[in-house]
């Protein structure tokens, strides 16, 4: 008997991961999105509530088609031919503008409830293009850096076509979010500006560093290429205090922190959960310094996917 409601959790995400703008993304245990979805006989996708204890929850569109859950909600059933609708209400854990993938968090709880409401069910595999649509609502375009990590787990390259986990290593997370809100299209318009050949040059090379890095479990050569000469630069203006967090963080052990997302958020990968915890505390204290109070999350970059819990 197919279930007629689902409640799914999707955690919240470290996207690019520096080095990897639009391509690579993953997630942290422990925040993150509930979705609760109801099976309804309408053809029609509705958005009841939107509850949290986040800041701005209550400005969220409650129409489907402007809402990133209700949008991928819509995408499931014209994509694939359901018949039937659904009902949704989203508990927001994610601070929104936090470069942490709250929408994009929202999106995947969504589709994995639903999904679980499906006389045949879809695929991880499946769900990704239905989830890349729905992202597109929030950030104006096509990338899966945020929605793939959360609907398979762990480090992920996310094209425009596919999402392909990636193998890491035992590494810890380290992300210090302070309390303003950074738009994403507000970091993305940054980013209008022509770039050298030069700086995607010396940007591929830290990406297949890392990359190579990520493959052999050669943290080192991790270290080597967590290093970001095209976004960073440009956004870091846009976060007071970033370049005392960041060095806080490399002061610790780092092996290598950036902006995640869009930011304001800062992360760094560390070598074992004590160093990321350390390190987090330093993290606070510089953006203390510029009168901003943060929120520190630690979490293996192994991170977990979205999953049904109970409801």
């Amino acid at each position: 008997m197919i279930a007629a409601r689902a409640t799914a959790f999707a955690p919240a995400s470290v996207g690019n991961i520096g080095v990897g703008f639009d391509l690579l993304g993953h997630t942290l245990a422990g925040l993150g999105d509930h979705a609760v979805v109801t099976r309804v006989d309408a053809p029609v996708v509705r958005i009841e509530a939107i509850e949290g204890d986040v800041d701005g929850v209550a400005l969220l569109p409650l129409d489907a088609a402007a809402n990133t859950a209700g949008r991928a909600l819509m995408e499931l059933r014209e994509r694939h031919g359901i018949t039937h609708g659904f009902s949704l209400r989203l508990r927001k854990g994610i601070p929104l503008g936090s470069g942490l993938g709250g929408s994009a968090a929202s999106c995947v709880a969504a589709l994995v409830a639903a999904n679980a409401l499906l006389d045949q069910p879809l695929t991880r595999a499946q769900l990704y293009p239905l989830a890349l649509v729905g992202e597109a609502v929030a950030s104006g375009s096509l990338h899966g850096d945020n929605v793939a990590p959360m609907l398979f787990g762990g480090v992920v390259l996310a094209t425009a076509t596919q999402a392909i986990p990636l193998s890491a290593p035992d590494l810890y997370c380290a992300a210090v979010h302070p309390h303003f809100v950074l738009e994403t299209r507000r970091a993305r318009a940054a980013l209008g500006e022509p770039y050298a050949l030069s700086q995607f040059v010396r940007q591929s090379e830290h990406l297949a560093l890392f990359l190579t890095g990520l493959a052999r479990g050669d943290r080192t050569l991790i270290a080597q290429g967590l290093r970001d000469v095209l976004v960073e630069p440009r956004r870091a203006p846009l976060i007071p205090g970033f370049a005392q967090v960041q060095a806080a963080a490399l002061d610790h052990g780092a092996l290598g922190a950036s902006i995640s997302g869009a930011g304001p958020t800062v992360f760094g990968w560390f070598d074992t959960q004590a160093q990321a915890h350390e390190a987090a505390l330093a993290m606070q204290a510089a953006f203390a310094q510029v009168d901003l109070p943060s929120d520190m999350h630690v979490s293996p970059v192994n991170g977990p996917r979205a999953e049904l819990v109970e409801g």
